[in-house]
């Protein structure tokens, strides 16, 4: 994501903008960017071994799209269409949308390796972070190329405009906010990785319009994604427990500097704001809303305890009050987003053959 809503955000981000500095205390979260003195993790290779390597997962031998070479090739692909046939152009849009999403992963893993503590000097480190930041794009990797292949041969979507915007998003790059500070990098993926729920969104919503097939293939990605999340979790909780007010600052700061989504430099060559008029489609349709990221920020308050935290320097203090306070805040704009969304009028998308969605 991975990912893992510009409808949604757009309107928080003027809303965050727009919240009055007694709210957030009077520091400039976003201006913290910086590498902690003292980086707690070095030397934790247990830890690494024990609380993120294991969640990487082995390949699954399940055959979730026809093959190719099987006698029986011709008849499967003639079955994955039939069962496509009904898929609604808005599902396809939000589905195609995820898809490019993973497609993008050189520019994730070219970030990852430019991270402080995760970076991979050679290509083939043997340290656990890098271990790990390699087996974690290798399973990315699989997510996008299995969503590729089984929407290729449905025949509902127009291949070449979507390999068209797959190459400008990675051409374009993205600048995600964090630097080289690994605090706001773990931050950041827990929650990216967290926001996949959108996966799982979209298995339900397979099932829905009769594409069990479809709904399979989303459900395992969605099930990597929480293992993903897991092991990010799990490393972010241990830098509350060893170091509390840089890890504090640093969840503050990923939200307070608008958490730049992976797709945001989506481009079709003609739609300056594809990844606005994607997200619009995702929350109309309820595959990933305002309400998701708000229980995604509650969820992660409890998993970190961040509300229970004791101890913190002034600016840790300042953080946690603005990180606790800003899920009830966020409840106010959920029914003004959602009708916005709805509002949209509907665009043509190169993806589906330029219907409007």
């Amino acid at each position: 994501m991975k990912g893992t809503f510009i409808a949604i955000l757009f309107i928080l981000f003027a809303y965050l903008e727009s919240v009055p500095q007694s709210q957030c205390g009077h520091l400039d979260f976003g201006k913290r960017i910086s590498f902690p003195s003292a980086y707690p993790f070095q030397g934790k290779s247990a830890f690494a071994n024990d609380n993120f390597l294991r969640h990487l997962m082995p390949l699954d031998k399940a055959n979730f799209v026809p093959d190719s070479a099987s006698d029986g090739f011709v008849e499967q692909v003639k079955e994955l269409r039939e069962r496509a046939k009904e898929i609604p152009d808005d599902y396809l849009v939000a589905i195609v949308g995820n898809m490019i999403t993973e497609e993008a992963l050189p520019m994730y893993q070219s970030r990852v390796s430019s991270t402080e503590i995760y970076r991979d000097e050679t290509g083939r480190d043997d340290t656990p972070w890098a271990i790990w930041s390699r087996g974690w794009s290798a399973e990315e990797n699989r997510h996008g190329d299995l969503l590729n292949k089984y929407l290729y041969l449905s025949g509902r979507i127009d291949i070449k405009q979507v390999e068209k915007t797959i190459q400008y998003m990675i051409a374009s790059g993205t600048d995600f906010g964090f630097g080289h500070n690994p605090y706001h990098f773990t931050v950041y993926t827990s929650v990216q990785e967290r926001a996949c729920i959108a996966h799982g969104n979209t298995a339900k919503l397979a099932l829905q319009h009769g594409d069990s097939k479809l709904a399979q293939i989303c459900g395992t990605i969605a099930s990597n994604e929480k293992h993903h999340e897991t092991a990010y979790s799990r490393i972010v909780g241990k830098l509350f427990e060893l170091d509390p007010t840089e890890a504090m600052v640093a969840f503050a700061d990923m939200l307070k500097i608008r958490m730049i989504m992976p797709g945001d430099s989506m481009y079709n060559g003609r739609d300056e704001h594809l990844f606005d008029h994607v997200l619009n489609v995702l929350m109309r349709i309820g595959v990933y809303t305002i309400t998701d990221y708000i229980n995604v920020l509650e969820h992660f308050v409890g998993v970190w305890n961040v509300d229970k935290l004791e101890g913190l320097a002034s600016e840790g203090k300042i953080a946690q009050d603005y990180v606790c306070g800003l899920p009830e805040r966020l409840r106010k704009m959920e029914e003004r987003a959602l009708a916005r969304a709805k509002q949209t009028p509907a665009i043509p998308f190169s993806w589906v053959f330029n219907k409007e969605v």
